[in-house]
């Protein structure tokens, strides 16, 4: 009986641990392909740092090649240009596989690659949309054909160009019509390989475009006044990250697809605008989020609705960039251009590693107890 006690507890103990999302970092490459120390140099500081999960939105294979050493997932991302060639022939898939995976993998842990990143964003000079599902089907046969099936193949969307809305988080429906004609089926083939839903969710927009938003709120803060309560679930929210990550597995149970896990590919808060009226992109705010969001999915309690609906977030991102368009325009990194540490912020977990010790300690007393038992019992036996 105290056997069976002790194993439910560990079995209990296990999946407690295993819900805490892992946090990973994206690094964007500013030239392609990158010059030769660079990739080396920058896998040795993201192992540096303690991150262990990487998104590259860029992903040269010298850049995936220099990470094998360093053990970290990779997650990959193909630019929305190669969708049409991707999806209208099986062999652009196989080609692409064989320039970017082929050569490096397994050494260089490669568990998900995405395809296109953001494609219904109306702000796109080109449709890529009507590309996404046979693309992304093509290059999940392509890696069956190869033997490979420990990569996912998903694809990438932003929360203000899928979500209808972020509260109350019970009233959030995908955005028409390509709810029904692109995410629904994407799901649905998410679904039938193992695969998770990606979005990219940015507390500092939605504060942006909506005033009656405080500032506490979209960043952790502990105060009275920083919480909202969803009048459908009476679910109370401390943040705003929260908030939109239950619009969207709220979003997904609507479809019927609420077992498939969630990634959030992209977060952070800029310490520099690109606009003069952006006050509130600045160093101390960006640290407050980071620090908010680390110690928020370090207890384990990613989204109030479903404790394990968030698997992994990126932050966005590593390095600031200069120039370019709006979001380039804006200083996401939590490193300068020259690779100085912006924040003082703990990315790693150990939870799973702590957890791993406690079961370690626990089976060990466990084995104590149990031979000690049996020695008595044996001695009784003999008396």
């Amino acid at each position: 009986m105290a056997s069976f006690l002790f194993l439910s507890l560990l079995f209990s103990f296990l999946h407690f641990t295993s819900s805490i999302p892992s946090i990973g970092i994206t690094y964007s490459s500013t030239v392609s392909p990158p010059p030769p120390p660079f990739p080396a140099k920058v896998s040795s500081l993201i192992s540096a740092l303690k991150i262990t999960s990487v998104r590259l939105p860029d992903p040269d294979p010298s850049l995936i090649k220099a990470f094998a050493p360093t053990n970290a997932s990779l997650f990959l991302s193909i630019s929305n240009s190669h969708l049409p060639a991707l999806a209208s022939n099986g062999s652009v898939a196989l080609s692409w596989l064989r320039r970017h995976v082929l050569p490096v993998y397994p050494r260089s842990k490669i568990s998900l690659i995405s395809v296109g990143n953001t494609v219904l964003d109306s702000t796109t000079i080109q449709d890529f949309s009507p590309f996404l599902l046979p693309a992304t089907r093509n290059l999940h046969h392509a890696l069956q054909e190869l033997g490979i099936n420990k990569i996912q193949i998903s694809a990438t969307f932003s929360f203000f160009s899928t979500i209808t809305t972020a509260f109350p988080p019970s009233s959030a429906v995908f955005q028409q019509p390509a709810g029904d004609l692109i995410i629904k089926p994407l799901l649905q083939f998410l679904e039938q390989t193992n695969s998770s839903f990606l979005i990219n969710i940015y507390p500092y927009n939605l504060f942006r475009l909506n005033s009656e938003i405080p500032i506490g709120f979209a960043l952790f803060q502990d105060n009275p006044f920083n919480f909202r309560d969803d009048p459908v679930t009476g679910i109370r929210y401390f943040n705003l990250f929260a908030m939109m990550a239950d619009a969207v597995l709220t979003a997904m149970a609507a479809m019927g697809y609420q077992n498939i896990p969630v990634v959030v590919a992209e977060t952070g808060w800029p310490s520099g605008g690109s606009q003069a009226e952006e006050v509130e992109a600045n160093g101390v705010y960006a640290e407050m989020y980071l620090k908010g969001l680390v110690r928020h999915l370090k207890s384990g309690a990613a989204t109030p609705l479903k404790k394990d609906g968030v698997a992994e977030v990126y932050v966005y991102e590593l390095m600031d960039h200069s120039g370019g368009d709006n979001e380039r325009g804006r200083k996401w990194g939590i490193l300068t251009e020259n690779m100085t540490m912006k924040y003082n912020v703990e990315f790693s977990s150990g939870a799973k590693n702590s957890g791993i010790c406690l079961v370690a300690i626990w089976f060990t007393n466990w084995l104590l107890i149990t031979s000690m038992n049996l020695i008595l019992g044996f001695v009784g036996i003999q008396g």
